[in-house]
């Protein structure tokens, strides 16, 4: 369902540990093609990198060494993605660009392929959809993540995934086989129950009652997933009520973990929330900027009244396990599946 139209200049950013200086083979040249269909008005640049498997930088705080990002750009459209800023370094807009144009990275599963055969991997445990989901709309047509996924059990590499999508019970059968292969987690992010909130905030994503449900039929087939409720949004999603609804849903359905991250708001992603909050709900911009006020994050009583009410409600309805997975080797230590994946601005490029 696609049309090739042109080759296309993009200014791709560098990474400071990419061999050559390069993402890709050509930094430059992307083919583009215009989707037609179910892909209306969306476009996808198809582009072949050097590598696949991304080391995350030791100063980071993220609880996994690597990550895998198949797709740049999310058709999800939430309005609060701090990935949004990752499109800019292509020389794209953070706003409908990141969400229209997708960035496709082609040979994705051949280079996991040969990755995973160089005598330097030693099996570690690789995170997906720590940028953009890896169960985008894009996924239902080139079926790179599925690739992947099917490598990473097929050589029993441990793994993990975090997406707010119910495109994942397409390989429900094949993230199933992967469990008794491997360490296997899955992670939803979940921020509301309420269809208001999430048709205003990420308009491309399947209704949260079906993430939940997605969960259910998930955990039925033994695959152990967690929830993030996040990122929890001031004044939209932040009463108790609010989440601990979230929270009893997703205990019912058997979510073994369950933690509260509230919005943060780095870089340039502070202006483009609050243009657009004050298009669509002005009377609540007074609030974020106060809450905002000294930076990117929240105060820190803010951030820890989100925190503890999830985590009141997770006790309360049962929910005391948590996701595991292989941090290190195959063979060696065992850590805890990351509450939410965070990172500097800085540090972004080279998750890609």
């Amino acid at each position: 369902m696609f049309a090739i139209v042109t080759q296309v200049a993009l200014r791709w950013a560098l990474a400071e540990n990419e061999a050559d200086g390069t993402l890709f083979a050509d930094e430059r040249l992307a083919q583009r093609h215009v989707g037609k269909g179910a892909y209306a008005g969306m476009e996808f640049l198809h582009v072949n990198a050097r590598s696949i498997i991304n080391t995350v930088p030791a100063e980071s705080r993220m609880p996994f060494k690597h990550t895998i990002n198949p797709y740049r750009g999310c058709s999800h459209a939430c309005v609060y993605c701090f990935a949004r800023p990752t499109h800019d370094y292509l020389g794209l807009g953070i706003g409908t660009d990141f969400e229209r144009k997708i960035v496709v990275k082609v040979n994705a599963v051949e280079r996991l392929r040969a990755e995973l055969r160089a005598p330097g991997w030693h099996g570690d445990h690789i995170a997906m959809g720590t940028n953009t989901d890896p169960y985008q709309h894009a996924e239902g047509k080139y079926h790179l993540t599925r690739g992947i996924v099917e490598t990473l059990s097929g050589a029993r590499n441990p793994f993990s995934i975090l997406t707010k999508s119910t495109l994942i019970l397409r390989d429900a059968a094949v993230l199933a086989g992967a469990c008794d292969r491997t360490e296997v987690g899955v992670s939803f992010s979940i921020g509301t129950l309420d269809r208001s909130v999430w048709k205003l905030t990420e308009p491309g994503t399947p209704p949260p009652d079906r993430r939940v449900e997605a969960l259910r039929r998930l955990t039925a087939m033994g695959i152990p997933c967690g929830v993030l409720v996040a990122p929890v949004l001031p004044g939209l999603s932040d009463s108790e009520a609010q989440l601990t609804e979230v929270v009893e849903a997703c205990a019912d359905a058997g979510a073994l973990s369950i933690s509260g991250v509230a919005l943060h708001l780095r870089g340039p992603m502070r202006n483009h929330y609050l243009d657009w909050l004050q298009g669509v709900r002005p009377d609540l911009v007074r609030l974020h900027r106060e809450r905002f006020r000294r930076g990117a994050y929240q105060n820190d009583d803010e951030r820890q009244r989100v925190e503890g009410i999830v985590k009141v409600a997770a006790r309360r309805f049962g929910v005391t396990g948590r996701n595991r997975y292989r941090s290190t080797t195959p063979g060696g230590a065992v850590g805890d599946v990351p509450a939410a994946p965070e990172a500097e601005p800085g540090q972004q490029l080279r998750l890609l």
